[in-house]
């Protein structure tokens, strides 16, 4: 794991923490266009760890979150059958960072700007510990899966393609 080192608040962080909610925090170098892969080899976590916190929408173009294992990807197709919509397909970056106040590749599920349902791959929820933005690139919040129920209005989908 990363050594300790202090990392300035987050939306994200602020809400965890006014939640009482305990975590790890997980600096690591960012890199552009790195994604999952690098920010599981820098802490020295399984990637399948590694929750994708992704802004998408519906053909009706109102937002939503996918928590996504990082090994993996979403199938559109299953998802908008699942939640009973015609199409779903990620926002352009702009659209997300106005939607969740978070700029990609630094987007947590946790205090985001707009309030927007949050479907999570069931099997995430097994997990014994996740590692998920904090709400900046090149920091991650280690935690219990559990706390997504607790906080979050999550519903449960299966939608995951290996990658």
């Amino acid at each position: 794991m990363s050594k300790k080192e202090h990392v300035a608040e987050t939306q994200a962080t602020q809400f965890l923490r006014k939640h009482g909610i305990s975590f790890s925090e997980h600096p690591y170098p960012y890199e552009e266009h790195g994604g999952t892969a690098v920010s599981a080899r820098e802490l020295g976590v399984d990637e399948h760890a590694v929750i994708k916190t992704l802004v998408m929408q519906d053909d009706a173009t109102k937002p939503l979150i996918v928590l996504m294992h990082g090994d993996c990807k979403v199938s559109t197709k299953n998802l908008a059958r699942q939640i009973g919509c015609k199409s779903v397909e990620p926002c352009k970056p702009d659209v997300a960072n106005r939607h969740s106040g978070y700029l990609v590749g630094g987007t947590s599920p946790f205090g985001t700007k707009k309030v927007m349902p949050v479907y999570v791959e069931r099997s995430i929820l097994s997990l014994s510990r996740i590692y998920i933005n904090g709400g900046r690139r090149g920091y991650l919040v280690g935690l219990s899966p559990d706390v997504l129920g607790r906080l979050l209005a999550i519903k449960e989908v299966d939608c995951a393609l290996d990658d």
